[in-house]
């Protein structure tokens, strides 16, 4: 539980960090603080119909508001659990005041996490990548002034959570690795439960760790059993069990709904294959809102195959998508959802925003190249690796990568501060400039496009 302590020398990284978020979070409960606050009958329909922030989803809203095992549980098992402590906080105020306190109280969580995912990323590059603490504290604003992390920061989803215990993974791992210590089995069980609870392929970045911390020792017959196997086994049985007690039934009634209301979908959809077929346009020019295809087409069918995609261009969606919507916002379609009205791709007007790319890329690869032999650096790009071998390769969330980005983006600064490391003193102050005017750009530009978007 130290790593919670927040030491003196760290107390004006925290306070940036609290108040970049609080202010990022009151945006949010500025815009939809009349619509969220009375108390409601249906707040599933009220916050999902409402909640309009790119591709993200309101559910911990509705969780907090009306305690249910609505997120998918093959996905996030334990979430809905997490939040049973907000919910029963949230009944209370209800019961106190005659309004719905879910905003304030998903936005405390949100701003705990990205202030301790900020606080932990610094460490990580003073203690263990060995920068500053001028330089580790820049690479963190770096990462927090890219678009998907800002809104990550704000809104109602599990993004922050996730991206907050893999830094405290591989903070703890990281340090681990540094004092020659291994990665024992309570710490190595306790890590996969809480960051696979919460979403569960992230579970495989924690045995990563205990891999790249413990070498030969993970593939020891009682680390294997305890540590992987037998925790990997529970949570799979715990997500159908979880399944068939809380949502099977639910899931049926709400399919016999949809049943009634079967003849009128095949029409729409009918409508739908109609326009696109011929390219139907709206009054700008583009694909209308109902030409626009949503989801590729997956490998197979199935429960997750479903979400995979083979037909979505990957090199447009890297450069468009993957390093170019989750740092910088595209003025056009903002923050619209892919499966409402954004096409896949959108591009940038002006080719500066593709410069600005270009040199993160350049700036990444580099810091790539001057980490190779540090084996913290691996477990980094491994975390990285497994995230683009499922979205790039085989297409899980393809059409919207840029909302996964709390996963994975932050390997772009630990690498970044590889190469700082690297360099002779003039080189280093030239690229601490080139650092510090990127996240000066990007707060400003994404910051303006954001506020605009709430405000």
């Amino acid at each position: 539980m130290n790593v919670f302590k927040i030491r003196r020398d760290e107390r004006w990284v925290a306070l940036f960090a609290f108040a970049l978020t609080v202010a990022l979070n009151a945006l949010v409960v500025y815009r939809y603080y009349g619509d969220f606050t009375p108390l409601h009958d249906n707040y599933f329909n009220l916050f999902v119909g409402r909640f309009r922030v790119s591709g993200f989803d309101p559910l911990t809203y509705y969780v907090v508001s009306h305690w249910e095992a609505r997120y998918n549980v093959y996905r996030h098992p334990l979430l809905a659990f997490m939040m049973w402590v907000p919910y029963l906080i949230n009944q209370g105020l209800m019961w106190l005041f005659g309004i719905n306190f879910a905003q304030f109280i998903v936005a405390a969580i949100l701003v705990f996490s990205a202030t301790y995912s900020f606080l932990f990323l610094y460490r990580i590059l003073r203690d263990i990548v060995g920068v500053g603490t001028g330089d580790s504290f820049l690479l963190a604003a770096f990462l927090f002034s890219f678009a998907y992390v800002m809104l990550s920061s704000m809104v109602p989803d599990h993004f922050i959570l996730s991206m907050f215990m893999l830094l405290l993974t591989l903070y703890v791992s990281g340090m681990l690795i540094k004092q020659r210590r291994e990665m024992g089995i309570g710490l190595g069980i306790l890590l996969f439960v809480i960051t696979a609870g919460i979403s569960l392929n992230n579970g495989l970045k924690v045995f990563l760790s205990g891999l790249f911390t413990n070498g030969k020792r993970f593939f020891h017959p009682a680390y294997l059993m305890m540590a992987v196997i037998l925790p990997a086994a529970l949570i799979w049985g715990f997500c159908r069990w979880e399944y068939k007690q809380f949502v099977w039934e639910g899931e049926q009634a709400r399919h016999a709904v949809i049943a009634k209301k079967k003849a009128e979908k095949k029409k729409r959809e009918a409508r739908m294959d109609s326009l696109r077929r011929s390219g139907a346009k709206d009054s700008k020019g583009g694909l209308s809102h109902q030409a626009i295809p949503k989801q590729g087409r997956p490998i197979a069918k199935g429960e997750f195959m479903r979400w995979t995609d083979i037909s979505t261009p990957r090199w447009d969606s890297v450069m468009e998508n993957l390093f170019g919507e989750a740092i910088q916002l595209h003025s056009d379609y903002l923050l619209q959802d892919e499966f409402r009205s954004r096409p896949v791709i959108v591009r940038y007007h002006h080719w500066f925003n593709y410069a600005i790319e270009a040199l993160v890329i350049l700036l990444f690869l580099h810091g790539i190249i001057c980490g190779w032999r540090s084996r913290f650096m691996w477990l980094c790009m491994s975390f990285f690796l497994i995230d683009m071998a499922l979205h790039v390769g085989l297409g899980f969330g393809i059409n919207e990568i840029y909302i996964m980005s709390a996963h994975y983006i932050y390997v772009i600064p630990i690498a970044i501060a590889y190469l700082l490391k690297a360099l002779a003193p003039m080189p280093r102050r030239v690229l601490r400039v080139i650092v510090t005017l990127l996240t000066l750009y990007l707060f400003a530009y994404n910051g303006y496009l954001i506020i605009s978007y709430f405000a």
